[in-house]
């Protein structure tokens, strides 16, 4: 048995469709659900599969019919605290609130442990203190 981690982008024309119980009986995967945020707009989704390779393999193809953008989970989100000017712009679009500010100082907190890697950070740092680096 392989297990394998994917950050799922799910777009709003899906959120409300069986796609995880398809995954199970379709193509005889379990999962564990690592980190989720999905509401009626789309959302992200921190997986791990595990069942075979090749039935893996067919599932992540399922996925990515659907629409679903598939990333391994072999990135990870590094923040550079000396280029961030803490402006605060990526603390408005983190869904899992893993970028926040302390009041007390003003200036913007990295919590590893609640991202999902999405990425959404990177695209609204001005000064581009957030990257997606390789594990």
């Amino acid at each position: 048995m392989a297990s394998k981690r994917y950050v799922l982008h799910f777009p709003q024309s899906i959120v409300d469709k069986p796609i995880l119980s398809k995954l199970f009986r379709d193509y005889e995967l379990t999962f564990n659900i690592l980190k989720a945020s999905i509401d009626e707009d789309g959302g992200l989704l921190t997986l791990d599969l595990i069942g075979k390779d090749s039935d893996i393999q067919r599932g992540v193809d399922f996925l990515k019919k659907l629409g679903v953008e598939v990333k391994p989970l072999s990135q990870r989100m590094k923040y550079h605290e000396d280029k961030c000017t803490h402006c605060g712009a990526c603390v408005t679009f983190c869904p899992t609130y893993a970028l926040n500010i302390n009041r007390d100082t003003m200036e913007i907190k990295f919590d590893e442990t609640k991202c999902v890697v999405c990425g959404v950070c990177v695209k609204y740092c001005p000064p581009r203190a957030m990257e997606l680096s390789e594990t």
